[in-house]
């Protein structure tokens, strides 16, 4: 919040005050827009296993938050023939046309969810992880629709779950998304730590995989270790008899409440 007021001496205020009896002293410092009440948060979601049929379900979701295609992660994801949820931005998908096109190709492996358009973290007024959040709630609404709108363009289906950049959240951020239908996607695993891990780092994280996680990791860093760690764990992890699904065929998601998704 840009206060310029109080960079001025206390008497020189009141002064200015004194001449000027029809603006109030406190209009001098008022904000151009209503910060968050309370810090944000990264939530964290498991899937619902309690149903038989969906004791062994684990999603694996992929941001593709802008910049280039894993194609090897995805020829991966085809080969072993494992459903992966992408959560996508409407930048990813104007650089990307020719990973779009691989990923429609493949309907019952992928499904694109919204990841915003341009990147801007779900936060009024600050930022996350370096990245400057939205200026106010109007922000974040034109962030969401913006993406939904994109995937809308090139998929023909509307989203319904969001992931903000940075996968934190503001207070006027969670109910701006809300507002606009879609429900918030969080995670219990993190893979590769925003694609900065090597393969032998992922490849450790995603052993660790039980039934009902959601594991984060990401499609758009190519030069990092997240599609050969994938590639190394991802047999075992089919060989243990999981299920791999997006989040819209899983029995549902709730809160994590017993483990913490940080490696």
């Amino acid at each position: 919040m840009k206060l310029p007021s109080l960079c001025v001496p206390v008497h020189l205020r009141l002064l200015a005050c004194a001449a000027v009896m029809a603006v109030p002293c406190m209009a001098m410092a008022a904000p151009e827009a209503r910060a968050e009440a309370r810090a944000p948060r990264e939530p964290h979601h498991r899937l619902d296993t309690s149903s038989p049929g969906h004791a062994r379900d684990v999603a694996l979701t992929l941001d593709a938050c802008g910049g280039a295609y894993d194609a090897d992660l995805i020829a991966t994801l085809v080969r072993l023939q494992v459903p992966a949820t992408i959560f996508v931005t409407r930048r990813w998908l104007d650089a990307n046309p020719a990973a779009v096109r691989e990923l429609l190709a493949h309907p019952t492996l992928f499904e694109m969810e919204n990841h915003g358009s341009a990147h801007v973290p779900a936060v009024v007024g600050g930022s996350v992880y370096g990245l400057p959040g939205a200026r106010d709630a109007a922000g974040v609404e034109r962030e969401v629709e913006g993406g939904a709108q994109a995937i809308a363009r090139v998929s023909g289906r509307a989203p319904t779950w969001y992931r903000g950049a940075g996968a934190v959240y503001g207070e006027q951020g969670e109910q701006a998304i809300a507002r606009l239908g879609h429900r918030i996607a969080g995670f219990s695993l993190n893979a590769d730590d925003g694609g900065t891990l090597g393969a032998a780092s992922v490849a450790r994280r995603l052993r660790e995989v039980r039934p009902g996680d959601i594991v984060i990791a990401h499609l758009n860093r190519p030069a990092s270790g997240t599609a050969e760690g994938l590639a190394a764990a991802l047999p075992e992890l089919l060989a243990r008899d999981l299920k791999f699904v997006t989040l819209s065929q899983s029995a549902g998601v709730q809160p994590a409440t017993n483990r913490s998704p940080a490696r």
